[in-house]
């Protein structure tokens, strides 16, 4: 349960209290261990306000990590509909934006939890992740009606390659400027038409090699 299904009627909300119990959450998920050393306990304590006020917006530890969550995430883009670069393009900066970065620790504790906390897991996934995954599907499947990416291309394989490849294989790491650029680029060289696969880097078309 998320955003508007947990909130309820009564004293208007504090923002200030908001975003400290927020910002707490993230902090104790990015500790070890991470979940498993998570309770509303812990975080009324690091946010400086009673369990009430935690309960009274979230009925569960669950859906305050969730919330939390998806706080941390970078907003993704609208795709404007202009090409599939274009649109590939700011999906994948936003991807590699600083403030995903700050909070990679908890996503990976979250993830690397999954075996015991499938439930959570589950609904992160379902409730966070996958309405982001599918504003690149769509994206994809634009490009396949509009003929700038292949017929034949199989969608998932493409998707997770473009996300493979903007996902930090640590959390402290940093992606070097220009590289959400050179994963689109790389990506259409292979799944773009010939007509579109010399991006904007000046590549000829691979027919012409």
């Amino acid at each position: 349960m998320t955003g508007s299904e947990r909130r309820h009627g009564g004293r208007p909300r504090s923002e200030r209290a908001d975003k400290a119990i927020i910002e707490a959450t993230l902090d104790l998920l990015a500790e070890e261990p991470g979940v498993a050393g998570l309770s509303i306990e812990a975080v009324a304590a690091r946010a400086g306000v009673g369990k009430t006020t935690i309960y009274r917006r979230w009925p569960s530890k669950d859906a305050l990590i969730l919330d939390a969550l998806g706080a941390a995430k970078a907003p993704l883009p609208e795709p404007s509909g202009g090409s599939v670069r274009e649109d590939l393009t700011g999906l994948a900066r936003a991807l590699t934006d600083e403030r995903k970065r700050r909070y990679s620790r908890c996503f990976w504790n979250v993830v690397g939890g999954a075996e015991k906390h499938p439930e959570l897991y589950a609904r992160y996934r379902r409730d966070i992740i996958e309405p982001r995954r599918e504003i690149v599907r769509r994206v994809l499947r634009r490009g396949v009606g509009t003929g700038e990416l292949r017929a034949d291309l199989d969608v998932e394989v493409a998707m997770s390659m473009l996300l493979g490849s903007l996902t930090s294989k640590r959390p402290e790491e940093t992606f070097p400027e220009g590289h959400a650029e050179a994963v689109v680029d790389t990506l259409l060289r292979g799944i773009g038409t010939d007509a579109k696969r010399r991006g904007d880097g000046g590549s000829e078309p691979i027919s012409a090699r």
